[in-house]
C-alpha cells in the first residue's frame, strides 16, 4: 500500500488485510505508545458502558490481538474475537475464542449474541451499512453495541494539536517501532469515516435506539452506544 493513497472496494480490503498482517508482532506496544496508554481506559470504559450482566456473549469485531477480548473477560462478560488478519489471530495473547471471518459476513447465527463492541475499526471496512446491518442481524433485541473510533476536537487548538501529533508523530514513532509506510496511512484513513450524524442515521436505520456518541480525552476518540430495539 502506498501511504498517500486511500483505496476503495476490494482494494481496500486487501490493503488493510495485508496491513495488519505486517504490523501485528508490535501492535500492542505501538498503540500503548502512540496514546500513552488511554486506549486501554477508552476499551475499559466501554466495558462498563454495555452494562451488560455477566455471562453475556458479546463479539469483539476486528478483535485484533485480542485487547478488548481480554477486558471483556476481565468484566466477567463471555467474548468471541473475530478479525480477517490472520496475522493479528495469531499474536493474539487472550484466552477468548478467535475466529477469522470478516465482519460484512459473520459466520454467526441470527439473534445470538448480547453485545457487539468494534474497537478503532470502522474507518477500515469497505461498507458500514454492510457492518451496521450485520451487527443488528447477529445481535438478540435488547443487545447493546460499543463502538470506538478516532475523533477530531471540536476545540481548534486541541484539533491542531491533535492533528500535529496524530499526522506527524505518530508516522515516526510506527516507522521506528513498526512499518513506517502502515503508520504513514492509519491517520489519513480518518477521511473514510462519514460525519457524526450519517453514522448515527446509518444505526438507527437497523433497529438501533437510544443512539449517541460519547467523547473521550478531549475528544480525540468517540464511543458510539446504543440498543437493538425489542
Amino acid at each position: 500500500m502506498h501511504s498517500d493513497e486511500l483505496p476503495q472496494g476490494d482494494e481496500k480490503s486487501a490493503a488493510v488485510e495485508h496491513m495488519f498482517d505486517q504490523i501485528a508482532p508490535r501492535y500492542d506496544l505501538v498503540n500503548r505508545l502512540m496514546t500513552f496508554r488511554m486506549d486501554v481506559g477508552w476499551r475499559r470504559r466501554t466495558v462498563k458502558a454495555l452494562d451488560l450482566p455477566a455471562g453475556s456473549t458479546v463479539l469483539d469485531l476486528a478483535c485484533g490481538t485480542g485487547d478488548f477480548c481480554n477486558d471483556l473477560l476481565r468484566y466477567g462478560l463471555d467474548p468471541i474475537g473475530l478479525d480477517f488478519s490472520a496475522g493479528m489471530l495469531e499474536a493474539a495473547k487472550t484466552d477468548a475464542p478467535l475466529i477469522r471471518a470478516d465482519a460484512l459476513r459473520l459466520p454467526i447465527p441470527s439473534n445470538s449474541v448480547d453485545g457487539v463492541t468494534c474497537g478503532f475499526a470502522l474507518r477500515n471496512f469497505t461498507n458500514l451499512d454492510e457492518f451496521f446491518a450485520e451487527i443488528s442481524r447477529v445481535l438478540k433485541p435488547g443487545g447493546r453495541i460499543g463502538l470506538l473510533d478516532v475523533a477530531q476536537p471540536s476545540n481548534p487548538l486541541l484539533r491542531l494539536g491533535h492533528s500535529f501529533y496524530f499526522g506527524k508523530v505518530v508516522p515516526k514513532i510506527g516507522a521506528l517501532m513498526s512499518d513506517r509506510n502502515a503508520y504513514k496511512y492509519l491517520p489519513k484513513s480518518v477521511q473514510y469515516l462519514p460525519e457524526t450524524q450519517q453514522l448515527l442515521s446509518g444505526l438507527r436505520s437497523v433497529g438501533f435506539s437510544d443512539v449517541n456518541r460519547v467523547l473521550l480525552s478531549g475528544g480525540i476518540t468517540q464511543l458510539f452506544l446504543g440498543s437493538l430495539l425489542d
